[in-house]
């Protein structure tokens, strides 16, 4: 057998590894060239993807903190602007005196409280400083007096002034809107304020919040925080920490704050975290399916490569194996010839020598003569048969192809077994295929092909067991015959020698074979068009497949070219 060469990765020693590691070392070879032209630019691809998405979503998460900063940034100053406004109509269209009145000022905090949420209170600071009047939960604060207060001195110089956050006299942080008019008759001017709670600050924040948002805070031009912090403290605490965050900062126009958002980076948005975990799955699901996809075409390649050496092999043992068979039957006619002669005169003068023992009637030892010279001719007999077998294996005989029916064929044969087989108790079990189509093959050889094969089953068998012969149309093409028997079956490396010459697996039995029927056979089937496999398992039986084409009219001209 020729052994094939593997250029890829098996390496010069390959030539020296058996056919089994060579076409494995190939398999792999194909196996890793694929791997690395499917997946190379898989990952490549999938690389500059995740790059390129990484990329586009750091620029996305800047975008949306300063956007979700500057939504904010308006939220508070709408606000700030409309409550300043409600302030700004009630100082332009009340006195001092007015707004001193505890009932009067009430009724409006009250109209006010319903039209801006976080009012915590409302009051009048006279130009002394003194609160002369106050409306809200805090009742003991009439009277305080905020002249040193910086909100307070803030006020009396702007028109409306928003104050940074403190907790002042009620110890609760707050800050105030102020708004200050001057008194006609004094010449002095008094303060409306109006105060509120920093969780409403809290709350308008909290509307910015997003999947992506950390954190969003108030801080004033000194760093201390103006609302409450996620990560920096509470409101009127220094900030403390450091960002990691994209932050965004923005002034809030006419107050003393500035607006801080603090925004996750790409890497830790929940949408960077699910492109991952989709990445991955995709690129495995790709890698699995490539992966096995190439995994069977490099075993699917090395399988088809592996096949036509099988073939190629297979065709060059077929040739070997008909010039053996030839070169054997030159050999056997002439042995055949050489020992016909002398088998001829040693079987005459036996047959002399018999007459003549068996004239002498008072000849000592007769019956022991004639006893020796049975023995003598029957030997001849053996031999002679065997000589004739070796010449009918060795002539090229004449084939005569007709039309035939294989069932009729099986039918004439088991006509001269059938005594036989039912001595030694061997069932024949026939499941035969009606109309069969025909063949075109020579009758008397076809007997003598089925004659050999069931004879070696019964002699197989021995004694009770069976014999199933099944015939059947393949295809439209061919035709089967099939013939199985219940023996002891053939060892694996008995059963590839099978068909040689001279080989027998009858051993040392009384009926020793020549080792020439299933030669005989097979080169009959071969000549007649057919083919013939065997397949045996030890303990169970031994099969015998012989199939043969279809006749048709088309085929006879290549029929008869072939016999």
């Amino acid at each position: 057998m020729s052994k094939p060469k593997f250029p890829l990765f098996c390496g010069p020693s390959s030539r020296d590894l058996s056919p089994k590691a060579r076409y494995r070392c190939m398999r792999n070879s194909l196996l890793i060239v694929m791997l690395a032209i499917t997946l190379i630019p898989l990952s490549i691809t999938s690389g500059l993807n995740f790059i390129q998405y990484q990329q586009l979503l750091r620029e996305d998460s800047q975008a949306n903190a300063r956007w979700n900063a500057e939504s904010a940034r308006a939220t508070i100053s709408a606000y700030l602007e409309k409550l300043e406004a409600a302030i700004t109509v009630v100082i332009d269209s009340y006195a001092f005196e007015d707004l001193s009145d505890s009932k009067k000022l009430e009724q409006i905090f009250r109209q006010l409280k319903k039209e801006h949420q976080g009012l915590v209170d409302l009051s009048v600071v006279g130009p002394d400083g003194i609160q002369s009047a106050y409306v809200g939960p805090y009742g003991d604060l009439v009277g305080k007096d905020y002249s040193d207060s910086l909100w307070f001195h803030k006020a009396l110089t702007r028109r409306m002034y928003v104050s940074e956050v403190f907790t002042g006299f009620r110890n609760v942080p707050h800050f105030v809107v102020a708004a200050s008019k001057k008194d006609p008759y004094s010449e002095q001017y008094w303060v409306l304020r109006a105060s509120i709670d920093t969780e409403t600050l809290d709350r308008f924040l909290a509307l910015a919040d997003t999947e992506a948002l950390e954190d969003i805070f108030l801080i004033n031009d000194s760093g201390k925080l103006q609302s409450a912090s996620r990560y920096h403290g509470g409101a009127i605490e220094e900030m403390r920490g450091d960002s990691t965050f994209y932050r965004a900062v923005s002034r809030i126009q006419n107050t003393p704050w500035l607006l801080v958002l603090d925004q996750q980076g790409a890497e830790a948005r929940k949408i960077w975290h699910s492109f991952k975990a989709r990445l991955l799955l995709t690129l495995s699901l790709c890698f699995l399916a490539s992966g096995g996809m190439v995994v069977w075409l490099s075993r699917f390649l090395a399988g088809k490569f592996r096949e036509a050496d099988e073939t190629r092999d297979a065709i060059l043992s077929e040739t070997e194996h008909s010039n053996k068979l030839a070169s054997i039957g030159r050999l056997a006619a002439g042995v055949a010839h050489e020992i016909n002669n002398p088998l001829a005169i040693i079987g005459e003068k036996a047959g002399l020598m018999q007459d003549l023992v068996g004239l002498d009637k008072d000849f000592r030892h007769r019956e022991k003569f004639l006893d020796q010279l049975g023995s003598l001719q029957n030997a001849v007999v053996r031999a002679r048969t065997i000589t004739h077998r070796l010449l009918g294996f060795a002539r090229r005989m004449e084939t005569s192809l007709t039309l035939v029916q294989l069932n009729e064929i099986l039918q004439e044969v088991l006509s001269f077994l059938e005594k036989d087989a039912a001595y030694r108790n061997i069932h024949v079990i026939l499941q035969l295929q009606e109309n069969l189509p025909v063949i075109r093959a020579d009758h008397g050889q076809l007997q003598q092909v089925f004659l050999n094969v069931i004879n070696n089953a019964i002699d197989a068998i021995r004694s009770d067991g069976e014999i199933h012969i099944t015939s059947r149309r393949e295809n439209n093409k061919t035709v089967m015959v099939a013939i199985s028997d219940t023996g002891p079956g053939i060892a694996p490396d008995v059963l590839k020698n099978i068909f040689e010459p001279f080989f027998t697996t009858k051993g040392n039995e009384e009926k020793q074979g020549t080792g020439l029927g299933l030669s005989i056979t097979y080169g009959l089937v071969q000549k007649m068009g057919g083919k013939i496999e065997v397949s045996s398992e030890v303990g169970v039986g031994t099969t015998f497949i012989i199939t043969f084409p279809v006749y048709s009219e088309g085929s006879e001209g290549e029929s008869n070219d072939r016999a």
